[in-house]
């Protein structure tokens, strides 16, 4: 038999199942320790990954707009200290990185103005009562817009099974060119109040220059004669609607010289316009014209005009929109103050994009000069679209 004492000493027990039993608990208080710290990291590992999904979800579904923004701020901040001081580091920096939102100085002065300010200035410019609130509007990166005008009708008929089909006529293409001319502003500011921080110099600017550009915008597209400028409406040939030809718009008589006696005229300036084309009429004439237009009434004593019903809504005369614009002419003998068509097929506007403004703080001082330019072209495109009423006689 074995000697109890052998596997006993001090009372401690020393026999192999004890020290197999004790190996085996220290082992698993070690792979427990193991395994919980494995849970611990895992669950770590597993809550980063839940924030990253989440961060990379919020990304993916970010709107466009918040990107776009990052892209724009450099610029801004750049065209920022241009403006103010001059200094055109930050867009040689931007070029020179290839930002896709930078430009870097132009080889003749000048920088394309911050993103937020052309678009202000393009809100102002639409907004404005000017012609190009309802013509049509092109965006170009070349000297000019050619456009292919199909002013034919290619013929159609019935036929028969076994009948011979006659051989279709082909339309008449027109190609209308629109030369694009440099329109400029120079606005001016003192360097004491560029350097004050609390000035909004973007915007102050950018309303500047829209203001002064759709001064002369407004103008051009109304009588500009095409030399330099845009051709506007009122310079191209009119003659009488009877005999209208394609190049020529057509014109219908006030029946008086410098005078608008009845509705009639109206009726027959309507209804001179195809009738594809009246759904998106207007009526364009200035505010002088319109003050005798008000007065006009029906057989039955009605008013003509009627007032927009909600906020924002042009007048109407006859149920068509009128938009009141300063640079017709006023109503004289022989004049063609009132222009009723559908301007977007009628009339188009060519312009590039990008706005230039150089910085001359030397020719004004102690006040710096902003000289700003974008290049903008017009013309009649469609000949049918646009009519005109004429006070005269015939």
């Amino acid at each position: 038999m074995t000697d109890p004492e052998i596997y006993s000493r001090d009372g401690e027990d020393l026999s192999p199942t004890h020290e197999v039993k004790a190996a085996m608990g220290a082992f698993l208080n070690e792979f427990n320790s193991f395994t919980a710290e494995v849970s611990t990291r895992l669950q770590h590992h597993e809550d980063r990954m839940t924030k990253l999904d989440r961060k990379m979800t919020h990304a993916a579904h970010r709107p466009m707009l918040a990107a776009q923004a990052g892209l724009e701020a450099p610029h801004q901040k750049a065209f920022d200290a241009y403006v103010r001081s001059g200094d055109d580091a930050g867009f040689r920096s931007l070029a020179y990185e290839g930002k896709a939102m930078s430009s870097a100085v132009a080889a003749d002065g000048g920088v394309l103005v911050s993103p937020q300010a052309a678009e202000s200035i393009r809100q102002i410019l639409v907004s404005t009562a000017s012609i190009r609130s309802i013509a049509s509007v092109v965006a170009v990166e070349n000297g000019s817009l050619d456009i292919l005008i199909d002013r034919g009708e290619v013929s159609a008929g019935w036929a028969t099974e076994t009948g011979a089909a006659a051989e279709s006529s082909t339309g008449i293409l027109e190609k209308i060119n629109i030369p694009l001319y440099e329109l400029a502003a120079q606005p001016k500011a003192s360097q004491r109040l560029l350097d004050d921080a609390a000035f909004d110099v973007e915007t102050w600017l950018a309303g500047r220059i829209a203001e002064k550009f759709a001064r002369s915008e407004s103008a051009a597209f109304v009588s500009g004669n095409g030399v330099d400028k845009p051709k506007g409406v009122l310079s191209y040939p009119a003659v009488a609607n009877s005999g209208w030809t394609w190049g020529n718009l057509g014109y219908v008589a006030s029946g008086g010289a410098g005078a608008l006696t009845s509705i009639d005229p109206l009726v027959d300036l309507v209804y001179a316009l195809p009738a594809q084309y009246r759904a998106r009429a207007t009526f364009v004439m200035n505010s002088r014209t319109t003050g005798v237009l008000r007065k006009l009434k029906d057989s039955d004593g009605r008013f003509l005009w009627s007032d927009g019903m909600v906020a924002g809504e042009p007048a109407r005369l006859m149920g068509y929109k009128v938009l009141i614009c300063e640079d017709m002419p006023d109503i004289a003998a022989s004049s063609f103050s009132i222009a009723f068509g559908d301007f977007e097929s009628g009339y188009t506007i060519a312009e590039r994009p990008d706005l230039r403004v150089l910085r001359d703080p030397y020719s004004a001082k102690p006040h710096v000069l902003f000289y700003a330019t974008k290049r903008v072209g017009g013309g009649v495109t469609d000949f049918a679209a646009i009519k005109l009423l004429k006070f005269a006689a015939s």
